[in-house]
């Protein structure tokens, strides 16, 4: 991964700038391209033109690529926030991630390049808060089946792997849909018909008690 480079003071025309509203259009436009181009192939340069901003402010207010990645994934824990609040059903959670292929396409993109680009937890910047996150998901299934809402012989770790990857699917498996439905995988029509199929599913599973 990329080193860190040095902090330097951005020049005085841009030091004016809200330095809040300069994270974010670089917020924006990383998000943009790790979500076109995964970690590896985004670039820097790209991501300060996408954002109309000189390059080493980048470097100032993130330290690095991989900080840059890191705050992306902060934005992303935030909306995860208030995407599924405590106490949300599984079966909804599982039917309102489905539909971030709608509202928040890069967001879906960007877990998915997460993935192709895997090599192992110490080249993954989003390793630990992310596997924070798919536990307390992991705890939630297991926590059904231990009151015995839930199939014994599944493994709840693995259920979960499942419906993460299906939640995924109109953004990971679009030719297979096209293939299998014949119709846009993308299109809001579908995806709000598969989110709701993902629901039932989950109910049926027995995960739909609070």
């Amino acid at each position: 991964m990329p080193t860190s480079k040095p902090r330097r003071s951005p020049k005085p025309p841009e030091r004016q700038r809200d330095p809040e509203r300069t994270r974010g259009l670089i917020l924006d436009a990383a998000v943009a391209e790790f979500a076109a181009h995964g970690y590896a192939g985004a670039r820097t340069s790209t991501i300060a033109a996408r954002a109309g901003v000189n390059q080493q402010l980048i470097w100032y207010y993130f330290d690095s690529k991989e900080g840059l990645y890191q705050a992306i994934s902060e934005r992303w824990r935030q909306r995860d926030r208030e995407l599924v609040p405590p106490d949300t059903p599984l079966p909804e959670q599982i039917r309102r991630y489905a539909l971030e292929a709608l509202n928040n396409p890069d967001g879906v993109r960007l877990m998915a390049w997460g993935g192709l680009e895997y090599t192992g937890p110490d080249d993954d910047p989003d390793h630990a808060p992310r596997g924070e996150r798919l536990r307390h998901f992991v705890d939630q299934v297991r926590a059904h089946q231990q009151a015995g809402r839930l199939a014994a012989e599944l493994d709840p770790a693995c259920l979960a792997i499942m419906l993460v990857a299906a939640a995924m699917a109109t953004t990971s498996l679009p030719h297979v849909i096209e293939g299998v439905c014949g119709v846009d995988p993308r299109g809001a029509e579908f995806v709000q018909h598969y989110a709701d199929q993902l629901s039932v599913l989950a109910r049926l599973l027995g995960l739909d008690a609070p």
